[in-house]
Formats: C-alpha cells, structure tokens, sequence
C-alpha cells in the first residue's frame, strides 16, 4: 500500500478550522485510515459493471393519470371542526 500522508494542518487551514496537535494526530491517522481503505476498494474488480451516476434509479414511479373517485361533500366535511349550511367554515383572521 502506498503511504497516504496528509497533510492535516494544510486541510483545516483551508477550511478555516482551528486544530489543537492532539486533533491533528487523530485526524491524521483516521484520514490515513480512510485512504487505505478506499485504496482497497479500488482492487475490486468491476468488469461489466455499468457505471452509474446515482445510487437510485431513474425510473418514472407516478402512477397514470386516471380520473379517480372523490370524496364526497358529505364525506370532505365530516371531519371539519366547523361548518354552515353544507360548506367549510373559515374563521374571520383579518379585521376590515
């Protein structure tokens, strides 16, 4: 394996973050951690595997547009905490 030195220091820098030497020896070796294993996926062998751009597929999941059965007036209502003469009633919320 090749060695993945990073520079920690040079990173936070850029990213304008402020390291003690304790977080930058930690940081390091789990950085260095990471490198190693990406490098082992990269042994994995791929042929035939079609390459992707996103991990979900692209397939169209609306359903058809096919007129339905609604509720019925009765039904919409039953369940509104108040209502006049068959219809939705909606409290006043601006004075004139």
């Amino acid at each position: 394996m090749a060695d993945h030195a990073i520079d920690v220091r040079y990173v936070a820098n850029l990213a304008r973050i402020q390291l003690s030497d304790e977080e930058v020896e930690r940081y390091g070796a789990q950085l260095t951690s990471v490198m190693a294993h990406i490098e082992k996926l990269s042994e994995v062998d791929v042929e035939g595997v079609e390459p992707t751009y996103h991990s979900a597929t692209s397939e169209n999941r609306v359903r058809q547009d096919e007129p339905v059965e609604s509720l019925s007036p009765a039904a919409f209502l039953a369940n509104t905490p108040d209502q006049s003469q068959g219809q939705l009633r909606v409290p006043k919320v601006v004075d004139a």
